[in-house]
């Protein structure tokens, strides 16, 4: 111990003596731990911004400390009377419908809310103009008042004071919406909000039998310490009620499952971004030391053991790291208040200056990580080398790994930096497939490199000099290969991959989703109304395709009879179990499914309730033949047995269930229909005089037209890929840093070379002509890597995880292809341009 201190001691002096000298080397190293590091402290800070603040703003974004939801029934008196007892209620109900003008001349899907005057407990509405919401949604005369988000205003071409019919009710545009406290915890709309009173929606007759109704009960308690118990004491009391229930501690648990998923795939893309950067730190630790290898000779002269030589660049490594670290935390630790500036309008986010330590502490830890598993093996390799080898002028060309210590370190940091990866994941299936992808990755891009310089070493003799010179380049000692190849061909591989998902995805949204896809949804079909709607929809579309099938909602409660809210639900799964399902009953199976497992109910079958459940989403719950499933529908509880699998098209946009029960299962129980129309050969205007014809002659009958809702989809999707985008572009920089600082770690044996050619009589152009060759080749090469890993990766993820088709696109491959050869080239040329005006004298006196 008396021994080791001292050295250390003398090590860490000796480094930030030799520090003082600058930087020269380490920019590259220091500009990509910092993107890396802020890539990482940026995503978590916003996503934890987000996620605290709908934690503190629990009671404005639920407008309640607890909100019950009650599908297709109103509660019972004795239900009334049990929350009551907890504290003021306020009742809302929800639901989609089709607003239209007067004179019938156009209509609108709206997401209408039906309030009464406690309504918000919490939080405040702001409308324009700014009155109370009571008395702008009070009836005179017949006519009630309107409350409407300025978007349906604009799709109308309305204003306020103009009326609006709603089922049967009219409506008076009363002012529009500015600020609704719980329009987040409420879900994503995929129409126009439109909020009206309880007497209005009375009115409306949209509240028939069947009807897809959300009826929500929010309370705010008399005593809030009893909360956390409430949801277990209203389930003990109320077995079959079937509500769901949520307090404020988790107001909008959606969103913030949502945020946490897409804040981890960003995080993902940011380790990417880092780990390229890594590559960049071996790179430039590699260099930095061959650059002092007079240094390092002169210490180990002077009796310096070779350890204390690794520890004063070890030292000097971790203090630019550090250094580069907090560059990227600094802009982690502003992310959020930049952030707000644009997310305001969106989510729940605080303006207010806030440090996010754990999000702060875990990119700091990424970024040492990564520090340390790319900067041992060439620390190792100084090591090694004797000092009588440090004296001349090849440097570090090692061929062989250093001493097993030096790799055991290295293996072991990159375990850690792969197990931080994945603990801290929200799906560490994904971490765990991500971490595999990447060791995958580095393994074949160094193969990619192996194989590169194999076939140039092997490739027939060319006339062209500078030609022949380019190949040579490209597999002699010390080559430019394996950095150039490594160094772009992870952040093209991730822009590949991302692209083509965007691209899939696009494609499948605009092209052959929206060609399959029905052009009219019809919900809450009332069965009396079923004979003269088909009637109406074979006059008004004579070549359509209609197809009904009977629809109800259900909850499932329990699986076996274990209740589902204590299982441990895989994530993929999880969406099942969220909220209420829509389910059905057929004597055959639907049309678009096919059966994998089981056999179908005969027809008049009349025993215990059977149940077909969809295959994949069986598979992911654990369910099998035979088991039961309980779902609670209009207030009670229906266990049947899983009688067969299917495989359901999701993709096709047709009706499809999870669940498809036997008739007798749900035998007199009341229900509306569900109805699809299909007619791939109607215009926009034959829809158009349909959709009005519907909403006309069935104010209650809510008509979607699958084109409109398409376009919201693919507008989010756009919005959501110019993130992903984002992020890429971060990995995609780094790249072009660590191409640039290998490429700079090997000019000084480029120097040497173009000196020697010169003196031998190569021209500029010449030598110009050779290393554009070199570097077009290896750009074209890695190119192709990426395109075969991107296209590989994407396929995977659009098929196997997303279940949809999946397409190469040439749009693709030309774009990497032509980025890969301008960044090799180009970033190439302006290094090698500095080294072709080198004097010879100096140069060839060193040699």
């Amino acid at each position: 111990m008396t021994i080791v201190t001292p050295r250390i001691s003398l090590a860490f002096r000796l480094a930030l003596r030799e520090l003082r000298g600058g930087l020269k080397g380490f920019y590259i190293f220091l500009a990509c731990i910092a993107l890396g590091t802020a890539a990482i402290a940026a995503v978590n800070s916003v996503s934890q911004s987000i996620t605290d603040t709908i934690a503190s703003q629990g009671q404005e974004l639920l407008a309640g400390d607890v909100r019950f939801e009650l599908n297709n029934r109103e509660a019972t008196p004795q239900e009334m009377n049990f929350l009551r007892g907890l504290g003021e209620v306020s009742v809302s109900t929800g639901l989609r419908s089709m607003a239209r003008k007067p004179d019938g001349s156009d209509q609108a899907l709206v997401e209408v809310k039906a309030v009464d005057e406690a309504y918000p407990l919490y939080g405040t509405f702001e409308a324009e103009p700014n009155y109370p919401l009571p008395s702008l949604l009070s009836g005179e005369g017949g006519t009630y008042g309107a409350v409407v988000a300025p978007l349906l205003l604009e799709r109308l071409g309305l204003q306020i004071g103009d009326e609006l019919l709603l089922g049967n009710v009219k409506l008076s545009i009363t002012g529009t919406v500015k600020t609704e406290p719980d329009a987040l915890s409420e879900g994503f709309g995929f129409a126009p909000r439109m909020l009206i009173s309880r007497n209005a929606l009375q009115a409306s007759g949209l509240i028939q039998t069947g009807s897809l109704v959300e009826h929500v009960y929010k309370i705010k308690l008399e005593d809030r310490s009893t909360m956390s118990g409430i949801q277990a004491r209203a389930t003990r009391e109320f077995p079959s009620a079937g509500w769901s229930v949520r307090t404020s501690d988790r107001a909008a648990p959606s969103l913030t499952e949502n945020i946490t998923r897409f804040s981890q795939f960003l995080t993902l893309v940011g380790l990417t971004a880092l780990i390229v950067g890594g590559v960049g730190v071996a790179n430039a630790v590699r260099a930095f030391l061959d650059a002092k290898r007079t240094t390092i000779a002169t210490f180990k002269c002077l009796g310096a053991p070779a350890a204390v030589v690794v520890w004063i660049y070890l030292f000097q490594i971790g203090i630019i790291a550090a250094a580069g670290i907090l560059i990227g935390l600094v802009f982690g630790a502003l992310s959020p208040m930049l952030a707000a500036q644009f997310l305001v309008q969106f989510l729940p986010v605080s303006t207010d200056p806030t440090l996010y330590p754990g999000a702060l502490l875990l990119a700091a830890l990424f970024g040492m990580l990564t520090t340390l598993a790319f900067a041992i093996l060439p620390l190792g390799h100084a090591r090694e080398v004797p000092a009588t080898a440090l004296f001349r002028e090849q440097g570090f060309e090692a061929r062989r790994l250093p001493s097993w210590p030096y790799v055991l370190l290295a293996v072991l940091f990159m375990a850690a930096l792969a197990g931080l990866a994945i603990f801290t994941a929200y799906d560490r299936f994904i971490a765990v497939v991500f971490v595999g992808a990447i060791i995958f990755a580095f393994v074949i891009l160094r193969l990619v490199a192996a194989l590169i310089a194999w076939l140039a070493r092997r490739s027939p003799r060319v006339n062209s000099p500078a030609l022949r010179l380019a190949i040579g380049n490209i597999h002699r000692p010390g080559a430019l290969t394996p950095s150039v190849v490594l160094s772009l061909g992870l952040g093209l591989a991730l822009l590949v991959t991302l692209t083509l998902i965007d691209g899939n995805l696009r494609q499948q949204l605009t092209g052959r989703m929206s060609e399959g896809a029905p052009n009219f949804f019809f919900v809450d079909i009332q069965s009396a109304e079923v004979d003269a709607f088909r009637n109406l929809i074979h006059t008004q579309s004579p070549m359509g395709k209609l197809v009904e099938v009977p629809m109800l909602r259900g909850r499932i409660i329990a699986f076996n009879g274990q209740d589902v809210t204590k299982m441990n639900v895989p994530a993929a799964g999880r969406w099942v179990l969220n909220g209420d399902r829509g389910i059905t009953y057929e004597e055959s199976p639907p049309e678009n499914s096919v059966l994998t497992e089981g056999q179908w109910w005969g027809k008049d079958y009349s025993g215990e309730p059977l149940v077909s459940f969809s295959a994949e989403e069986a598979h992911e719950l654990g369910l099998k033949i035979g088991d039961t499933v309980t779902v609670n529908v209009l207030g009670r509880n229906i266990t049947a047995k899983i009688a067969n699998l299917r495989r359901v098209e999701w993709e096709s946009l047709s009706i499809n269930f999870v669940m498809v029960f036997s008739p007798n299962t749900f035998r007199g129980a009341p229900h509306a229909w569900l109805a699809t129309l299909t007619d791939p050969a109607s215009t926009e205007t034959e829809d158009a005089a349909i959709l009005k014809s519907v909403t006309n002659a069935y104010p209650t009958i809510t008509s979607v037209r699958v084109k409109d809702a398409i376009d919201i989809v693919n507008q989010l999707v756009g919005e959501l890929a110019t993130a992903i985008r984002a992020a890429a572009a971060v990995a995609l920089i780094a790249s072009v840093l660590v191409l640039a600082g290998a490429l700079a770690a090997g000019n000084r044996a480029r120097t040497h070379d173009a000196v020697v050619l010169k003196t031998l009589g190569a021209t500029r152009t010449m030598l110009i002509r050779a290393f554009s060759y070199e570097y077009l080749i290896l750009g074209a090469a890695t190119a192709i890597f990426a395109l075969l890993a991107g296209g590989v990766a994407a396929w995977f993820i659009v098929s196997r995880i997303m279940h949809l088709p999946s397409s190469f696109m040439p749009d693709v491959a030309g774009l990497t292809l032509a980025t890969a050869l301008v960044l090799t080239v180009g970033i190439g040329l302006i290094g090698t341009w500095r080294i072709l005006g080198q004097k010879a004298a100096p140069v060839l006196r060193e040699l």
